[in-house]
């Protein structure tokens, strides 16, 4: 019995947010990849949606392949990753797992979902509560293939994880690496950005081929040397733009001008406000 994947793109929606992004761009999240790791007969999700909609499409892609789902795992704590996932779950009659450091990062999502998440996307998110468990020695099995949790430590948010598949050459790195979409800035300060390089190092250490990547575009194909290389370098850039420049506007000008095919520069000015929030005027 072997292994495949598939990737489901939940294109961005707009956000609650009066103000565009400097460029004259919608406020609007970035698309999120949804992963189905599959046998046979059953089937793993990582990194399920955000919305009710999106979970519906989701749940109906799902469905069409014919696949028991048995498990929905979760790569890191940030909602857009995983506030679906029971009702999924529920559906599916599948169990929800993550690390034992992701399982709290889900808590302080919630505790932070009035003022951030539900502002964000007023009415579209359903009923999250944290029903994830840890599984045994980090380890889901799929029709008696390995599926390994590995802790990575932080990325764009603490207690990040991602799932090894190695009988696939995969890695599925929710927001560890980024493949053609503006990386979340906004937890980098106070040394994110050096320990943001430490989790790279590891998922390249597990020498994967293919990388699915939890922000992407969809027109991308899931090179793992590309994606790692493109992730590093936007950090480097980081480094080197953000001290040339004292105001949120100019390091979000200057990122903008470097990386001008990444989408949604949304995600920047975001980071640009959390890095350099002093002195924004």
């Amino acid at each position: 019995m072997s292994l495949s994947y598939d990737v489901f793109i939940a294109e961005p929606i707009p956000l609650n947010v009066r103000e565009r992004v400097p460029n004259g761009d919608e406020r609007r999240f970035s698309p999120l990849s949804i992963t189905l790791v599959y046998g046979d007969r059953d089937a793993v999700l990582v990194d399920p949606p955000l919305t009710r909609n999106q979970a519906d499409d989701v749940a109906r892609w799902v469905e069409a392949t014919g696949k028991n789902l048995t498990h929905i795992f979760a790569t890191h704590g940030h909602g857009d990753h995983w506030f679906t996932a029971s009702l999924l779950a529920e559906r599916f009659d599948a169990q929800v797992v993550a690390s034992a450091g992701t399982i709290e990062e889900m808590r302080r999502n919630v505790a932070i979902r009035p003022q951030f998440w539900d502002a964000l996307l007023p009415g579209q998110i359903p009923d999250a509560p944290v029903t994830a468990t840890v599984p045994d020695g980090n380890r889901i099995n799929l029709e008696g293939h390995e599926l390994r949790i590995v802790e990575v430590g932080h990325s764009d948010t603490d207690e990040t994880s991602v799932l090894h598949v190695p009988d696939l050459d995969l890695v599925v790195a929710g927001d560890v690496i980024y493949n053609g979409v503006h990386q979340y800035l906004v937890e980098s300060k106070d040394g994110g950005v050096d320990a943001w390089r430490k989790a790279i190092d590891i998922v390249e250490g597990l020498r994967p081929r293919f990388i699915v990547t939890g922000h992407k575009n969809k027109d991308l194909d899931d090179d793992a040397q590309r994606a790692i290389a493109e992730t590093r370098r936007y950090l480097d850039t980081v480094d080197e733009l953000l001290p040339r420049h004292e105001t949120a506007r100019g390091f979000f000008d200057a990122m903008l001008e470097r990386f001008p095919a990444l989408l949604n520069p949304g995600a920047i000015w975001s980071g640009a406000l959390a890095l350099r929030p002093e002195k924004t005027p």
